[in-house]
Order: C-alpha cells, then sequence, then structure tokens
C-alpha cells in the first residue's frame, strides 16, 4: 500500500510503496526538489553489530568475532523516535546483521512501527526462522559477494527460494571492474533469481586501505558505465550514490533516475555503540553525536555541526562550473578520491 508523506509548508510530498520499495519525492507544482528534510530523516542506515566471522581485509568496519551488538533496548529506541520523525524504512548492516541474536525481535518491531527493514548479509546464519520472517517483514535484502562466490549463490538460493526480494552487492575497484564487465556480458547463473546487481564504489577505509583499488585508477571506467547503463541490459543495475560522479560525467542517464548522496539531507547513520553520523564511511575518521537520554535523533539532526556540515558542503561551490554540480552536489565529501568523473 502507498504510503505518503505531506509536507505542505516544505513545498512537497514523499511516497513510498512498502512492498514494491518505489520511492519518490515529488514537490508541489512551480516548487523546486527540497534539497534537505527538516522533519528528519526518510532513511536510516543503522548497524545493530559489528560482529562478523569472515575477517574480510577490505571491511571498511574492520568487524570481528570480538564486534559488540546494539542492545535492543537502544535499537528500540532508535526506532521509536524513527518512527516519529517520519523515516520510511532502515538498512540494517555491521557486521553480519542477521547474526545478531535478537534479530527476528529487530526485524518484526520495526514493522511494528510502521517502517520497512531492509538488510545486508553475507549469507551466513540465514537459518530457517530468519529466511521465514525476512520474507514476511523485509523490503529487500542484499546479499555481499566476495570470491569465490559460494557462499553468495547459496544465500541468493535460499533468500529467493524463501519469497524475499534479494539484491546483490557488489564492491567496485580498479580490480573488480574487470569481473564487473564479464558480469554485464554474461551474467553468471547464480544471479538469475536476483533482482539487481548494485554497485558500490570502493572505500579507503577499514581495517586495510588499499589505495590502488581506487576506482579512479581503472582504464576501463567508460567501457563499464556504458554498459551498466545500456538501454538493453541482461541485468537490473543499480549504484550507490559515491558512483553518482561518474554515471553523470561518462554516461546519459537520468537525472530522475539518480540520485546525488543524501547523507544529512534525507539519510542518517546510527553505530552499534549509539553514535551517530550522517555517512556510515565516517563513522571510522570522527566521533560522531552521542544518541542518549539528554539528546534525541531530531535534535542532531537538526543541530549537529557535523551533520550540518555535510548540507554546507553539497550545497557549496566546491566543483565550481560543472554541468553536473546541482545534481552530483560535488561529489563525496569526504573521501575526494572517490569522486571518478574525470573532472578532478
Amino acid at each position: 500500500m502507498l504510503k505518503a508523506n505531506r509536507y505542505r509548508s516544505l513545498g512537497y510530498t514523499s511516497f513510498f510503496d512498502p512492498d514494491s520499495g518505489f520511492f519518490a519525492r515529488v514537490p508541489d507544482e512551480g516548487k523546486p526538489e527540497p534539497f534537505w528534510s527538516p522533519h528528519g530523516p526518510e532513511l536510516m542506515d543503522i548497524s545493530i553489530t559489528n560482529w562478523c566471522d569472515m575477517g574480510c581485509t577490505f571491511c571498511y568496519k574492520s568487524s570481528t568475532r570480538r564486534g559488540r551488538h546494539m542492545s535492543i533496548s537502544d535499537y528500540k529506541s532508535v526506532i521509536d523516535q524513527a518512527a516519529e520523525m517520519g523515516t520510511f524504512q532502515v538498512a540494517l548492516g555491521g557486521g553480519n546483521p542477521n547474526q545478531h541474536p535478537d534479530f527476528l525481535e529487530i526485524l518484526e518491531y520495526t514493522r511494528s512501527k510502521g517502517i520497512v527493514p531492509n538488510y545486508t548479509t553475507n549469507g551466513r546464519g540465514l537459518t530457517q526462522e530468519i529466511l521465514k520472517v525476512t520474507a514476511s517483514t523485509c523490503g529487500a535484502v542484499a546479499v555481499s559477494v566476495y570470491e569465490p562466490f559460494d557462499e553468495a549463490a547459496d544465500a541468493i538460493q535460499l533468500l529467493t527460494a524463501a519469497g524475499s526480494k534479494t539484491n546483490v552487492h557488489f564492491i567496485l575497484d580498479a580490480f573488480s571492474i574487470d569481473t564487473a564487465i564479464e558480469w554485464l556480458k554474461a551474467p553468471p547463473e547464480f544471479l538469475a533469481p536476483v533482482n539487481a546487481l548494485i554497485f558500490l564504489n570502493y572505500k579507503p577505509s577499514g581495517r586495510k586501505i588499499f589505495e590502488e583499488r581506487m576506482l579512479r585508477n581503472s582504464a576501463r571506467l567508460d567501457e563499464f558505465f556504458s554498459l551498466a547503463t545500456a538501454p538493453v541490459a541482461k541485468l537490473k543495475v543499480g549504484f550507490d550514490a559515491c558512483c553518482v560522479s561518474g554515471l553523470f560525467a561518462r554516461t546519459d542517464a537520468s537525472n530522475a533516475l539518480v540520485d546525488a548522496c543524501d547523507a544529512g539531507r534525507f539519510s542518517l547513520y546510527v553505530s552499534e555503540d549509539m553514535r551517530v553520523y550522517p555517512c556510515s564511511f565516517q563513522a571510522a575518521l570522527a566521533d560522531g553525536d552521542l544518541l542518549d537520554r539528554t539528546t534525541s535523533l531530531h535534535d542532531i539532526w537538526m543541530n549537529s555541526d557535523n551533520v550540518r556540515s555535510f548540507r554546507s558542503y553539497f550545497a557549496s561551490d566546491r566543483c565550481g562550473g560543472c554541468s553536473h554540480r546541482s545534481t552530483c552536489m560535488n561529489g563525496c565529501p569526504i573521501f575526494d578520491d572517490l569522486v571518478v568523473c574525470g573532472n578532478r
């Protein structure tokens, strides 16, 4: 059922379909596109755990078997406040979120508050009970894929067989772009059941930083973006906001189909230790704002210097007279080298 939040004083309406995942932010006639939402974030990223047993060298959260879980009471407090602000959906991450000891309660409580939960998994710990509750509560699940792809393929099969909309998250860097191009030309069979293949620009953050992996170092960027946005594609493809600079500069992608970064404008991140940031990738670089009994998410959203600094960056003249500035909004405010437009 389509949900609508009408913000008359702000001149726009947000629409969200919890079943299909459709979302649209529609300005009133004659009004400009809203730059941010003073009422609060429409989407929240919540790290409910930093526990993971995979030990990936490139993990931006540096998750381990010693990682901590967000308490269920803290989580419910976050969700209660999110519901009051009109948040439509949350993206649960980690760590491996479905291995949180209270994961089933987390999914059910979120949905009971009128918010749609989604989560990303490495595929481990997907019990039959988790698969069942996921299918009945979640908008979508994303499976992170890593070579040799066996575990990811098994997770995709389990989730899709249980009836969950399943996407694949693929970290795109100067080396993996070769595999991405191969998949776009001839998709492997295990991707057949997925809803979409989502490309995530590699970020220089976490357990170990590989500067040579930065996507901008690839000589195949034009080839990749051309294939990924071809009118006739063999896979449904999506991108994270960190790929936007390449999309706008290297393709004819419609502005209506691709959004610039929403961090601090329409989205917010809460870590497992109740620190709040505009973006999850800032967590390793700054202290963030502590969410406790003396403050609230809306206070932080409105008054945090850190959150407001992101809005200031997106509204700034960082990229001068670039023709894509109004849609790209100057690229990433955290990692300058993520920009792959070729113009800076």
